[in-house]
């Protein structure tokens, strides 16, 4: 059985729908590749994801004596995070309400 590292990454400003479609992108990809290329995508929530690979990899190779190359991403995946909810001044007395939305980002690292 191939060991598992996980780190997670809470409360990023950044809407979970958003953080998905660069999950997407790298869901199944050797870890160190994943990394490289998420610090060349123009994306804000590719920094972000990129953040959290790297922190599953230091975890890897600092609590388990793993090796970097060897870690694959196993699962990935973004989850909602709160939501602050402000209101702007409408026209007529109205109110526009403003979402915030956030979100929390899981990245499982296995072994191969």
């Amino acid at each position: 059985m191939s060991l598992l590292v996980r780190s997670q990454r809470k409360y990023v400003g950044i809407p979970a729908q958003k953080v998905r479609l660069v999950l997407d992108l790298i869901r199944g990809m050797q870890a160190v590749e994943a990394a490289d290329m998420l610090s060349h995508m123009p994306q804000t929530a590719a920094n972000e994801v990129r953040k959290t690979v790297q922190s599953a990899l230091a975890n890897a190779e600092e609590n388990e004596s793993m090796a970097p190359e060897d870690m694959w991403i196993s699962v990935i995946y973004a989850d909602e995070g709160p939501t602050a909810k402000r209101f702007l001044p409408g026209a007529r007395g109205r109110v526009k309400p403003i979402l915030r939305r956030s979100s929390h980002i899981t990245v499982v690292l296995e072994e191969r």
